[in-house]
């Protein structure tokens, strides 16, 4: 086991994030970085090609949330352990992570140690939660606090209508959308009906609104 190579996936929009993960590992023994993604969407068609051990996955990517990444990759690859890198230490984000299979929580802030343990515990079966985050926030998820109606109009929304929600929400044009999903722009249209009646919105700014409630998108400065 021990001399088994353990190859890693780094999934997040920035750059020298990726670049300054891929240094880390490549200094410890038996861990490869086999492929990186700077979005959501790319992560998770990568994934499933590489067939990685490991996904250090950032949250806040474009196109494709983590959440929503980590999501699809626990359903193809079910194998695959990921491990959440994230700036954001919200009980939401933790909970829902977990729920979906997710084998750690780091903050940004955490050591090089940090996260040669979670991808050690990650692959003993066990979860990792970064030794950062309040008592507050772990009391949160371990409660298993009641969801938000947002909460709830969100969880109405299926895989596909997700995607396109956070693309709208970033702004993206009908065109942009099915060039990048392969769907014809009448469909867009049609899921786009379909997310703003069930999201019970009027309007895209309050889909927009709606999305940066939700942590989906960032606002910007």
């Amino acid at each position: 086991m021990s001399d088994k190579t353990i190859t890693v996936f780094l999934a997040d929009d920035h750059t020298i994030v990726r670049q300054g993960l891929a240094k880390l590992l490549e200094g410890e023994p038996n861990l490869q970085v086999v492929g990186e993604a700077e979005n959501g969407r790319e992560a998770v068609v990568k994934v499933e090609k590489l067939n990685p051990d490991i996904v250090l996955m950032d949250i806040a990517m474009p196109m494709l949330n983590g959440i929503e990444a980590t999501r699809q990759i626990r359903k193809i690859c079910p194998q695959t352990k990921v491990i959440i890198l994230s700036m954001h230490s919200h009980g939401r984000y933790i909970s829902e992570l977990f729920g979906l299979g997710a084998s750690g929580y780091l903050l940004k802030s955490s050591t090089g140690t940090d996260i040669i343990n979670a991808i050690h515990t990650a692959l003993k079966g066990s979860t990792y939660l970064s030794p950062s985050i309040s008592d507050k926030v772990i009391e949160d998820y371990l409660s298993l606090k009641k969801k938000s109606h947002q909460d709830d109009l969100y969880n109405r929304l299926s895989n596909r209508e997700r995607e396109v929600f956070q693309m709208i929400a970033e702004g993206r044009s009908t065109k942009e959308i099915a060039e990048i999903l392969c769907l014809s722009p009448s469909t867009v249209k049609t899921h786009r009906a379909n997310i703003m009646e069930k999201l019970e919105k009027d309007n895209i700014s309050q889909l927009i609104q709606f999305a940066i409630h939700l942590g989906i998108v960032e606002l910007q400065p």
